[in-house]
């Protein structure tokens, strides 16, 4: 029997999530009856549970006056950040000068954040307008496979940009050899291989375990830690310990990364005679190290958190940075902050629009 009504929490206890942990006392350990679930669910083989569906609560707590608001904003973000991401692919694709390793990987960061908010965004702004909330089970596993391989594929491009940018500065001679075209290549698929492997994991490890009630997700998508509150079983301590040192090994991993790559760059940068030279160098980092700094700075304050009582509303607003604030700035900063890619898109396409009369 699904379960289509909301369900209320036991009175005095808090439904919150907070981190990846799950208190066990919130949660039932009774098993509940199988039913067949068709979709993602099946093919990836995870277990069924009494539930067909869930409730996201999200934004529905507001007062409903603000949600148009909300509606108008997160679309003209949503809208902004489809933009400017094509446009950067565009440029890169029509200016050959733009042919090389670091706007490359510009252009797979570009597709990762297309492709991350596209799993998430359409979905908040149907609910946003709609009085229905509910997700299929097979749904909601989807979104998290889609929301984790291309989030973590981001912070894997991320990690490799780094990469590029300590060859370029710190082994200049070498970098046609190690950043060859088939390296290049090979650094991106792996990053996506990666995302697909992490999205796997995380998602197959969730929807094992058991859901028997309540079904109201207290998030706007379908997150691993309010759904690990809902889940019941002896398994659930150690499937959210797990899934919280997989995902936050691999993000510190990446962090370690570049930060040891930009510890090189500077110590390289510094040893450079001329003022001219240190800053025409580190120009070419400046945008890629504003985005590194906000996309870890966003998910530290939101993951590492102190696990104080918070209101929903709160909780809900924290996730609009990594999921719609980070993607729609990340554009912006890497349009603005480049200056060669500023100059391409003036060329290609403000020449366009206002051609020079001979």
């Amino acid at each position: 029997m699904a379960c289509r009504g909301r369900v209320p929490s036991p009175p005095g206890k808090s439904s919150q999530a907070h981190g990846f942990s799950a208190d066990l006392e919130q949660l039932p350990t009774s098993p509940p009856s199988l039913s067949p679930n068709p979709g993602m669910a099946t093919t990836l083989g995870l277990n069924h549970s009494s539930m067909s569906e869930f409730i996201l609560v999200g934004f529905s707590t507001f007062p409903p006056h603000l949600l148009p608001i909300f509606f108008l904003l997160f679309l003209l973000m949503y809208l902004f950040t489809l933009l400017g991401n094509l446009l950067i692919m565009a440029t890169v694709w029509s200016e050959r000068g733009l042919h090389t390793p670091m706007y490359l990987f510009l252009c797979a960061l570009s597709i990762s954040e297309i492709l991350y908010t596209l799993a998430i965004i359409p979905r908040l702004l149907a609910d946003l307008l709609s009085t229905l909330h509910t997700i299929p089970f097979a749904a909601c596993a989807s979104q998290m496979f889609f929301t984790f391989m291309f989030g973590f594929t981001h912070s894997f491009l991320l990690t490799v940009m780094g990469y590029d940018r300590y060859v370029a500065i710190c082994h200049p001679l070498r970098y046609n050899v190690l950043m060859s075209p088939c390296g290049c290549t090979c650094l991106v698929a792996w990053s996506w291989v990666g995302g697909l492997v992490m999205g796997l994991v995380v998602t197959m490890a969730v929807f094992h375990l058991t859901f028997c009630g309540p079904n109201e997700v207290h998030h706007f998508f379908c997150h691993v830690p309010p759904l690990v509150k809902l889940a019941c079983g002896t398994d659930i301590p150690l499937v959210a310990l797990g899934v919280g040192l997989v995902c936050i090994t691999s993000l510190l991993g990446c962090f370690l990364l570049i930060f040891l790559s930009y510890a090189f760059i500077v110590a390289t940068i510094l040893k450079i005679p001329s003022a001219e030279g240190r800053h025409k160098a580190f120009s070419t980092c400046a945008s890629h190290l504003t985005v590194v700094v906000m996309h870890y700075g966003f998910a530290s304050v939101v993951y590492l958190k102190p696990k104080a009582p918070q209101s929903l509303e709160g909780d809900t607003l924290m996730g609009i940075t990594y999921t719609i604030l980070t993607p729609f700035l990340s554009p912006i900063i890497f349009s603005l902050r480049n200056k060669e890619l500023k100059t391409a898109m003036k060329k290609t396409f403000l020449s366009k629009l206002y051609p020079q009369s001979p």
